[in-house]
Order: C-alpha cells, then structure tokens, then sequence
C-alpha cells in the first residue's frame, strides 16, 4: 500500500488532492502541532484579486492541531458571502457550491472538525477513491522521520507520498531501512478558465471546481505522471 498524508488544511489548493492520487490512503495529520499557515487559511479569486478567507481560531494551550477550537462564528457568514459573490456566476457553481456550502454553513468546536468534513465533501466532487485516516485515531509516534515509518508501518504501507519540500528534512535512508520507500510530489500547476482577468495559481480546489467542475479532476493531473516505479506497479 502506498500512503500520503499532510496536517489539516482550510479548503486546500490543488497539490493536496494530487498527492492523493499517488496514494491508496491518505492520513490526515491532526496530531501536528498547530502552526499560523494554511491550516486555517486559503484563498479564492474575487473581482478584486485574491483574498484570504481565514477561520479565526483560539490555540491557546492546544498542543496539536486537533486541539484548536474555532473562535466565535461571525467569519462563516462572511466566507459564505464571499464564496457566493465570487463564484455564483461561475460555469459550474450551482452544482457544486450546495454540498461546499452545507458544510460551511454547520457549526463546529474543532477546526479539525471543519477541516475534515470540508476535505471529505471535495474529495467526493473531484470523484477522487482514496482511504482516509485520521492520525488522532491512531497513536503514532516519533519525529519526522520516525514518525511517517511508525504511521506506515502500523497501516501497512511500503511506500509514502510526501510533497516537495520533504527532501529537506525526511531521512530516506532511515525509512528504506525500516522498509517504507519515500516518493517525493514534483507538481505542475496547471493553468485552467477563471473568472476576473489574468490567471492565478495556487488558489482553493473550490476555484477549479466551480470554473471547470466534472473536468476538474482531469486537469488537477494535467502534465503531471506519477513516479515510474508507481506507473509500473512494483509497489502497488
């Protein structure tokens, strides 16, 4: 089996989704500690250029992120007016914005909470077959390196999916070892329809999904192969 994995993030951009496809099951990482970045954070494309829809949260004394509570509830009415005033006349928003919005519009004491069923309704519109975990139902263990092979091999995985930015920290020698081979995302962004002039990259899967809806899981892949060896089947 090959696994993937990332912390929790607030309507994720493109990548995340595409590492999910070099994966049979992803973990969503809540046992992370709980750092200002996109875990409560994303962006959408207005008529006025990109903006920040933030989920305000209260971490104090939270040591992982599934500890963080949502702070107060008037930014939900904001980010569903916001979505709305943006993408309500988008190709494909009355098709997809309900199930985006239904879950937007519920309340939650855990961002964890939003994070994942936001992650789990997106995977359901891209049309994506993924096993998702959770790590707080597990009780992995370690730092970095030991960490990912504890996770891999408690789920039963040989290889692991990290992005780019893996090389930099990850002991692939020490996971090899321990018989988890680590497979490094290199992803091409690719350019699609948007609304409101030039394109921009690295906005919320929700901005390719309500421009390109049913072709969105198509082009999230555009010129991007999985790894040779992943191509060839030697670890599925």
């Amino acid at each position: 089996m090959i696994l993937s994995g990332h912390q929790p993030a607030y309507l994720p951009w493109l990548g995340l989704f595409h590492k999910m496809t070099l994966a049979d099951a992803f973990c969503i990482v809540d046992t992370a500690v709980y750092s200002k970045d996109f875990i409560n954070r994303n962006l959408v494309k207005t008529s006025h250029g990109p903006v920040w829809l933030t989920v305000p949260v209260n971490a104090h004394g939270a040591k992982r992120i599934c500890d963080v509570r949502i702070a107060g509830d008037g930014w939900r009415q904001k980010h569903l007016r916001t979505i709305e005033t943006a993408y309500s006349r988008a190709p494909y928003f009355d098709a997809y914005a309900p199930g985006i919005l239904n879950v937007l519009s519920r309340p939650y004491e855990y961002l964890s909470q939003l994070t994942n069923e936001l992650l789990r309704q997106l995977i359901q519109l891209l049309g994506l077959h993924v096993k998702l975990m959770v790590a707080s139902d597990y009780d992995f263990a370690g730092g970095k390196s030991e960490y990912v092979l504890d996770m891999c091999t408690k789920l039963g995985a040989s290889a692991y999916v990290f992005g780019s930015h893996g090389r930099h920290y990850v002991d692939e020698q020490f996971l090899r070892n321990g018989g988890v081979e680590p497979i490094f995302q290199e992803y091409q962004h690719p350019v699609y329809r948007q609304r409101y002039g030039a394109f921009v990259p690295r906005l919320s899967i929700i901005d390719l999904l309500f421009n390109e809806g049913p072709h969105s899981l198509e082009i999230l892949l555009r010129d991007n192969q999985p790894a040779p060896f992943i191509a060839a089947g030697e670890l599925r």
